[in-house]
């Protein structure tokens, strides 16, 4: 019998009502308490690293629940990781890039209503999870949530309320679980999982819209070591009668501030090279674009790449080179 560690981090699987809304209570035992016929999957250990809302969850915290693993990764057949949604995806994206080719399987789940209502779906998901961190040809990090299967770096929170809230982004669902039949994309791993200790959380998004102010990257170029830039359509910058966009961009460059271009459209990626306000700037400074990855999964990818790179080409090269699915 396999033998799987349940992380919990708090999320609204782990809430109760507070007379203020929902706030994350339960301990790892009492949500196990809830699912006991997943002891027949398999042997369970629990441990709870937090108790937060996924609002609250931080870079440092991914990374702290990353380095748990590897300090733990051989006393474990699997892992399921209990995470609000709101953040999961980031989360899910953050563990791909610092737990590589993993054998075990890594499971992120949650719920869209608190385990202790009566017509959540926590009791399912988590359900599942086990079933999947059990089965002999589970590996890698996914996300299973609402039945499905999603690869980490390609999941999204596209629901607010329905337990069908994550979907797959321009990318096969790995499978799916329905009651006790599973079906599921069988994944081939070759050697040892590769451990990542360190990422720079010194990131932040910047999303264009009609006439925003090029000023907006001079209060950037202080305090942030990469802006992620969600452009226009298939990939652009403006040019409102004058260059001051393109000025700005140089002027993060030559800070050391790296840059990447991808599009706040959610399906199909970017292309900076069909337009022309796409194309100056791409031959102009050579700039990494994401092409076909979700937003969530470049977050994740920069914080990680940053403290891999020391120079602007090696950042570039790095973040350019498809990690597993991550990049099509």
């Amino acid at each position: 019998m396999k033998h799987i560690l349940m992380i919990t981090t708090g999320g609204t699987i782990a809430s109760a009502e507070s007379g203020e809304g929902l706030v994350p209570s339960l301990a790892s035992e009492q949500l196990l308490s809830h699912v006991p016929e997943v002891r027949k999957i398999c042997k369970v250990s629990t441990v709870q690293l937090y108790n937060l809302d996924s609002t609250n969850m931080r870079p440092e915290y991914w990374l702290e629940i990353a380095r748990y693993i590897h300090k733990v990764y051989d006393d474990y057949d699997g892992f399921v990781i209990t995470h609000g949604t709101d953040t999961m995806a980031y989360a899910a994206a953050m563990l791909y890039y610092l737990i590589q080719n993993s054998r075990k399987p890594i499971v992120l789940t949650g719920a869209q209503i608190p385990i202790e209502k009566r017509d959540t779906d926590a009791r399912e998901n988590l359900t599942d999870s086990f079933m999947y961190a059990a089965d002999d040809g589970a590996c890698g990090v996914h996300i299973i949530f609402g039945d499905k299967i999603i690869a980490a770096t390609r999941a999204r929170k596209t629901r607010t309320k329905s337990f069908n809230a994550f979907s797959s982004i321009d990318y096969p669902e790995i499978g799916f679980i329905r009651g006790s039949v599973k079906y599921y994309i069988r994944e081939s791993v070759t050697g040892d999982p590769v451990f990542y200790d360190d990422i720079d959380p010194a990131v932040i998004v910047v999303k264009l819209i009609p006439g925003m102010s090029a000023g907006i990257f001079d209060f950037i170029a202080d305090r942030y070591h990469a802006v992620i830039i969600e452009s226009f359509g298939v990939g652009g910058l403006p040019y409102y009668d004058n260059d001051e966009f393109v000025e700005k961009i140089e002027k993060l460059i030559g800070r050391g501030v790296r840059i990447v271009i991808t599009t706040q459209v959610p399906h199909e990626g970017s292309d900076m090279g069909i337009y022309q306000v796409g194309l100056r700037i791409k031959q102009k400074y050579e700039l990494p674009e994401a092409y076909d990855m979700t937003t969530e999964a470049v977050v994740a990818k920069v914080m990680w790449a940053l403290p891999q790179s020391k120079t602007a080409a090696e950042f570039a090269k790095l973040f350019h080179t498809a990690v597993g699915n991550d990049m099509i």
